[in-house]
């Protein structure tokens, strides 16, 4: 089954990406371009990344993993040819480089050509190439950059209902990773028939921003990563399906900062009525609620977010878990992705374990939290809701509200 409508139904499988050698790319020379704060050791990561599975797998959840479907996909031709295609687009490149590097990836098997389009290819792992621009690179620069944000498998694609949406990712750093995840989508068996809802070509829209607060209620943040433009694109591609896929879309602007690129580094549902949030922002964030209109989504709003949302989720009020306990610890503890956790089932999270007081307060409020370690995971600035894309979930309904 492929099929989520709500961020706390009970998770049947999820789509991941275990750390390889892309993490093994980042220096200080290029951690900033390449979107990380700091140089992650490699081997621990993989570690912290292997409990988080794991402790998936203990609550029966199944767990996919990109790269091992990115390999199989490989083996078949068109899709194969995309993806180097997708390489080759890079206009950085020039014509001559361009001839050399497409005759380099046309050698290489599934497996290592998979390596290459997600750890990227090294000047010297070139041996030679031709013309001006392979000529003028420094040693160490990459012909093919690296992809160490593939880790948040969260952004670059998300279900909504049985479609999904293949993001646009708005850093350049990132946009080839939706390349990998529509390629797995359009030709491997394991999703054979699956419609999209959204497009990697189209207006910036990544999925940390795409919230399923109750089946048929969507939140979007629009900010740093999400542009006013694709909250409205997809607003309207679920609103026009045969057999809408949403009745309600909130845009919520958020503050363009990197401790909050994207909704889900300041919101997360932990159950069917309930928000871990940041204190900080919570009185202040605002929604503007889209709903099907004649030609266009019909806009309305501003209003407190908590209260559009819970009007469009047909609650009284929806519960709010505050991050920490005290305004310096909340602050330490979003920046450590506190807030970004990841619902198992109804009031049942994974979260980082070093999250102490937030940890705490879920606890407090009746949730159970299943800690993980994050140390070098979240050099990324990702928790586990980042790190995760659920592909199937226990339907809520429209009744599970009432």
């Amino acid at each position: 089954m492929r099929y989520v409508d709500s961020e706390v139904g009970r998770l049947h499988t999820v789509l991941l990406h275990r750390p390889g050698p892309e993490l093994a790319r980042l220096t200080p020379r290029n951690n900033d371009t390449l979107l990380f704060d700091g140089i992650p050791w490699v081997g621990r990561a993989q570690e912290e990344h292997d409990a988080f599975a794991a402790r998936l797998r203990e609550h029966g959840v199944e767990v996919l993993y990109l790269t091992e479907l990115l390999t199989d996909v490989l083996a078949i031709e068109e899709a194969r040819a995309e993806l180097v295609d997708a390489v080759l687009a890079d206009v950085r490149l020039g014509d001559a480089l361009r001839r050399r590097v497409r005759d380099h990836l046309g050698y290489l098997d599934p497996p290592s050509l998979a390596r290459v389009l997600t750890a990227g290819l090294a000047h010297e792992e070139l041996r030679s190439g031709g013309g001006l621009v392979y000529q003028l690179m420094d040693r160490l620069d990459f012909v093919v950059d690296p992809l160490p944000n593939l880790l948040f498998t969260r952004d670059s694609s998300v279900w909504i209902r049985d479609r999904v949406a293949v993001t646009s990712l708005a850093m350049s750093a990132r946009r080839r990773e939706t390349s990998i995840t529509h390629a797995v989508y359009e030709h491997h068996p394991r999703f054979a028939g699956v419609a999209t809802a959204y497009d990697p070509w189209l207006e910036p829209l990544e999925g940390g921003d795409v919230l399923l607060l109750a089946p048929g209620v969507i939140a979007v943040g629009v900010g740093e990563r999400t542009a006013p433009a694709g909250a409205e694109r997809l607003a309207r591609a679920l609103f026009a399906h045969p057999d809408p896929l949403a009745h309600t879309v909130l845009a919520v602007p958020i503050a363009q900062t990197r401790a909050t690129m994207h909704l889900d580094t300041v919101c997360t549902m932990v159950d069917v009525d309930t928000v871990l949030m940041y204190p900080n922002v919570a009185d202040d964030l605002v929604a503007y609620t889209l709903t099907p209109g004649a030609a266009e989504p019909a806009v309305s709003g501003p209003e407190p977010f908590l209260d559009a949302a819970a009007k469009a989720m047909g609650l009284d009020r929806l519960r709010m878990i505050h991050t920490g306990l005290d305004s310096v610890t909340a602050e330490r503890e979003q920046w450590d992705d506190g807030n970004n956790t990841l619902a198992i089932a109804p009031r049942l999270c994974v979260a980082y374990e070093r999250n102490v007081e937030t940890n705490a307060q879920l606890e407090r409020a009746g949730i159970e939290v299943i800690r993980i370690p994050g140390s070098e995971l979240g050099s990324g600035r990702g928790g586990p809701r980042c790190m995760s894309c659920p592909i199937s979930r226990e339907p809520l309904g429209d009744s599970a509200l009432r």
